[in-house]
């Protein structure tokens, strides 16, 4: 039976997540990673663009000034499952976000590997982040997701440089200042998260903490 999500909130935050089907692996490639972060910009304007290959993505930007359904903070891509934490702009904003994903890279990857049906389980799971300081560690949480669960591979995409690098060294698809703001630099921050991955190990309290 599927989780029951309760009614996300135009300017709050939500920590999103979901995992491929059974066995399947949502992600075999680095390719495949870089189409799911494709999805997660494109499809992200209140008026929808199309599909990615209809917009020629490597050769035409897409409107940026179109208004945002929603802010992306911080996100984790792996190979079944991804963690997202948003926050919601319009009405019904993270809702319609997550369907066009869902079903964007679904027939992204059903071509792609000559398959049918759907890949999710479900459309989308999410919990309310109700307090700074669950929003703090939830993006230190996402932000390391790869190394909480010790994947160790290059096919795993998360925002963690963005929020560690200099703007210049890396793409920005983040609204980080939220985070950013509550530190002196992303020095400081990227210590902050990594003391947190350490305590989240040792006192394994991450499904109970972070609904996982």
């Amino acid at each position: 039976m599927e989780h029951m999500r309760e009614q996300a909130e135009i300017g709050e935050y939500y920590h999103v997540y979901n995992k491929a089907l059974d066995s399947l692996k949502m992600l075999s490639s680095t390719e495949d990673a870089g189409r799911f972060l494709q999805c997660m910009e494109y499809f992200n304007s209140v008026t929808p663009i199309g599909s990615i290959f209809e917009h020629s993505f490597f050769k035409k930007k897409y409107n940026k000034k179109n208004p945002p359904l929603v802010d992306i903070v911080c996100y984790c891509v792996n190979q079944n499952h991804f963690h997202l934490v948003l926050q919601q702009r319009i009405e019904q904003g993270i809702e319609k976000y997550m369907h066009r994903i869902g079903v964007g890279y679904t027939k992204y990857y059903n071509q792609k590997y000559k398959r049918r049906g759907p890949l999710f389980v479900g459309s989308y799971h999410s919990k309310h982040i109700d307090t700074n300081e669950y929003l703090l560690h939830v993006t230190a949480y996402v932000n390391l997701n790869n190394k909480v669960h010790k994947l160790g591979n290059s096919i795993s995409k998360s925002s963690w440089d963005e929020y560690t690098l200099l703007e210049s060294q890396i793409p920005s698809l983040c609204s980080k200042d939220i985070i950013l703001e509550q530190f002196r630099s992303k020095k400081e921050y990227s210590k902050f998260a990594l003391d947190a991955l350490i305590t989240m190990r040792e006192k394994k309290k991450i499904k109970e903490l972070l609904l996982e």
